[in-house]
């Protein structure tokens, strides 16, 4: 139990260090994690991760990029950018991209 508890602590203290960097590299537009997608993140198999990390940069840097993959939410604020079978819902505060849930499609729209 204590092997796993400190292999989960430390994959999320990789993947800040990973969003960090996330951050310093995108120049203008800053991406900030909430602890939910963060959490959902550690959770994601490692491939998957990443490809969605890479997604998330590549909407900051050019957001026309992936226009037809991103729609506005219906019946709550912010948007959602799709990337496979995930769901990113993230919302846009000047020239910070707030990445707040990121899951399954079909349960990451739950209450």
């Amino acid at each position: 139990m204590r092997v796993l508890l400190l292999h989960y602590v430390l994959q999320i203290a990789n993947l800040c260090c990973v969003m960090i960097c996330d951050l310093l590299q995108k120049g203008m537009t800053q991406i900030a994690y909430s602890t939910a997608a963060i959490r959902a993140l550690a959770r994601i198999p490692a491939s998957i991760a990443k490809t969605i990390r890479a997604k998330i940069g590549q909407y900051a840097a050019n957001p026309e990029s992936l226009a037809n993959n991103v729609k506005r939410l219906q019946g709550r604020p912010g948007y959602r950018l799709r990337v496979g079978n995930y769901r990113v819902i993230f919302d846009r505060d000047g020239n910070v991209l707030n990445i707040l849930e990121i899951g399954p499609r079909g349960s990451v729209y739950g209450d």
